[in-house]
C-alpha cells in the first residue's frame, strides 16, 4: 500500500482515554444526578466511536433532551480540563513512529469527539508537533466522513489512508473515498473483506510506503 499522507483516528488508535475520561464524567455525574446514576468504564468503550449526542442518549436514557445535552456538555468540558492534565495510555510505539512518519508523509487527526479533546491530547502528550491539521464534528459540525474530505481538501492531499479501529470509521473511510486501515488492536471489529490493510501494532503503519 502507498499513501501520501496519513489521516488517524484518536481512541483506540492512538491511545486509550477510557479511565480518566470515566473518572472525569464521573465527578460531573454524581454532582449532577447522584452516585446511583455513575457510570463504568465499560460504558465509555461500549461508547467509542459514537458521536456525542448519541453517548448522551445511550448513558442517560432517563433524562430529558435538555438536560441531557446539559449534563453531555458539562461532561465534555470538564473531561478536556482532565484529561489534558492526566492523559491517557498511548499504545506501544505511537510516539516513535509518529516521528518516523512525519518525516516521510503529512499527518492528521479526525476523530468523532468534541471541540477541545485532541487539543487536550495534545498537551497532555506533546504530540502536536508531528501532526499537520486535524478536525472534529464539536469544531466543524461536521460527521467523520465530511470531516475526512474537509482535512483533505485544506491539505490538498490526493492519496490519504485512514487509520481507525471501529466499523464507524471503516463507513466514514468509504464515504470519504479514502482507503481504511484497520487498526485490531483497538475497541472496534471490523471485517478484513472491508479494510484496505489491518494492523495488529501501531508500529505496522511504517509498512506503508511513500507516494
Amino acid at each position: 500500500m502507498k499513501a501520501d499522507s496519513m489521516i488517524f483516528d484518536l481512541d483506540g488508535t492512538l491511545w486509550d482515554s477510557i479511565a480518566p475520561v470515566t473518572e472525569s464524567w464521573n465527578q460531573v455525574i454524581e454532582r449532577r444526578l447522584g452516585k446511583e446514576a455513575r457510570i463504568c468504564e465499560q460504558d465509555i468503550h461500549d461508547c467509542m466511536g459514537m458521536v456525542m449526542e448519541d453517548i448522551g442518549r445511550k448513558l442517560f436514557p432517563q433524562l430529558p433532551e435538555e438536560e441531557m445535552l446539559s449534563v453531555l456538555r458539562e461532561c465534555c468540558s470538564y473531561e478536556n480540563e482532565y484529561v489534558a492534565k492526566t492523559g491517557g495510555r498511548l499504545f506501544d510505539g505511537v510516539e516513535e513512529t509518529l516521528k518516523e512518519l512525519s518525516q516521510r508523509m503529512p499527518l492528521f487527526i479526525v476523530s468523532n469527539c468534541q471541540d477541545g479533546y485532541i487539543e487536550a491530547f495534545f498537551e497532555a502528550h506533546g504530540l502536536q508537533k508531528y501532526f499537520k491539521d486535524y478536525e472534529n464534528p464539536g469544531r466543524s459540525g461536521f460527521a467523520k466522513a465530511e470531516n475526512i474530505a474537509l482535512v483533505m481538501e485544506r491539505n490538498a492531499l490526493k492519496q490519504p489512508v485512514y487509520v481507525g479501529d471501529t466499523k464507524g470509521d471503516c463507513e466514514a473511510s468509504k464515504k470519504a473515498g479514502v482507503p481504511f486501515v484497520f487498526a485490531a488492536y483497538g475497541f472496534g471489529e471490523v471485517k478484513d473483506s472491508e479494510c484496505a490493510g489491518k494492523i495488529h501494532a501501531f508500529r505496522e503503519l511504517t509498512k506503508i510506503e511513500t507516494i
